[in-house]
């Protein structure tokens, strides 16, 4: 039998996240171009995260009882659906395109379990003091995604017509769910381990009242929250800062993600492991915080395409430093049969941040373009500060 590898999971994720940076960056333009209010593009976008709130920590906690391969297998499947939905209500019109739209990005949410399971393999098979350097292979993948992906998105939607992402994204899935099932075997045996499945809810307590997850947690949820209003409203800020029209703003917008996720994946790919050793967890969370709140600050006010990537590039580096150390750290604080429990919750809160942000940074958008940038700005800004002052105090895990 094959052993379960870094290279596979890598891969499995790439190809999930392709097809989903494939399409975000479109939707809140398809969802403008419908003449939906900005409230309403806000729950387009958040909608996804809503069901990821409510159902990553159960699949987390399904695949501690019946192992990793069959959930990565069953949400991969179901996202080839929701592409589809997708490319369905793509080519409608009017409210009847928002509903399927709407209702695409529900049953997407609904079997979004990649990336909370992904992490759990690699927990799986990495030893405590190297799993801040292998989860940046996760963010690697994540900054990959939206490099492949907004470009094919940005080309199809121009060359093709607005229904052409949604296919796109449904055969990369289903070529993603054949490469999944013929090459990726299982990282987890339940039979092997005692395991602690507490209730649901009662799981989310346990986890969010330990002193120490709950503030890796809560760091996570801010720096989601900011980066959710940034892919936001990107699209719609540079229609209004460089005075283009929408049609030209679906590739723009696209090409911008795509620009953020080669710096993210670049960073994540070979600086991580160096940067955790130099420095450790808590301080390179704080610098990465520090540098997201410089970015995104500058971000509305930078009116020239250079200076424009430029802020981007400082705010894509903080952003994709955040997230490695801050799952390795909780990964080696949690024990092995919770893995998938623990991860999940994880993400439920950062599900939960991208279910507030859309529909808080559209909304203000539209009343004052700059205010959610800075609202962010300062937020990572003193997460940074909160991370200097409490988690460095915390004495690293035994490995």
């Amino acid at each position: 039998m094959k052993k379960p590898s870094i290279a596979i999971i890598f891969l499995t994720v790439l190809m999930d996240l392709v097809g989903f940076g494939l399409i975000l960056p479109l939707l809140p333009i398809y969802s403008d171009s419908l003449h939906a209010p900005g409230w309403m593009i806000g729950v387009i976008m958040g909608s996804y995260s809503l069901m990821q709130f409510i159902f990553s920590p159960i699949w987390g906690r399904l695949s501690d009882r019946v192992g990793r391969r069959p959930i990565l297998l069953g949400s991969t499947a179901c996202a080839c659906l929701s592409y589809v939905i997708l490319a369905v209500g793509s080519g409608m019109s009017g409210h009847a395109a928002l509903l399927v739209i709407l209702l695409s990005r529900l049953f997407a949410g609904i079997c979004g379990a990649n990336i909370t399971v992904a992490q759990a393999y690699i927990a799986d098979i990495t030893p405590p003091e190297k799993r801040s350097a292998r989860m940046g292979l996760i963010g690697m993948a994540f900054g990959l995604g939206f490099i492949l992906g907004p470009v094919l998105g940005g080309l199809s939607s121009k060359y093709i017509g607005p229904q052409a992402p949604g296919w796109t994204a449904a055969v990369l899935s289903g070529l993603n769910f054949i490469l999944a099932y013929v090459i990726l075997v299982e990282s987890w045996r339940p039979s092997e381990h005692s395991l602690t499945q507490r209730p649901h809810v009662e799981q989310w307590l346990h986890i969010l009242r330990a002193p120490r997850l709950n503030l890796l947690i809560g760091i996570f949820f801010l720096a989601t929250f900011c980066f959710t209003c940034f892919e936001t409203t990107v699209g719609l800020l540079v229609i209004q800062n460089f005075h283009i029209d929408k049609k030209a703003a679906l590739g723009t917008a696209s090409w911008l993600i795509a620009y953020c996720g080669v710096v993210g994946a670049a960073v994540q790919g070979g600086a991580i492991g160096r940067l955790v050793k130099m420095m450790g967890e808590p301080k390179l969370i704080a610098l990465s915080l520090f540098l997201a709140s410089i970015g995104i600050g500058i971000i509305p006010y930078l009116r020239s395409w250079g200076w424009l990537l430029a802020g981007l590039a400082v705010f894509s580096i903080g952003s994709s430093l955040t997230r490695p150390p801050v799952f390795g750290m909780i990964s080696m604080l949690t024990p092995a049969n919770e893995q998938g429990a623990t991860l999940g919750v994880a993400q439920g809160v950062g599900s939960l941040a991208r279910i507030v942000g859309p529909i808080f940074a559209a909304t203000l958008f539209f009343q004052t373009a700059p205010l959610p940038y800075m609202i962010c700005a300062v937020l990572c800004f003193l997460t940074s500060v909160v991370t200097l002052q409490y988690l460095t105090h915390i004495p690293p895990a035994a490995s």
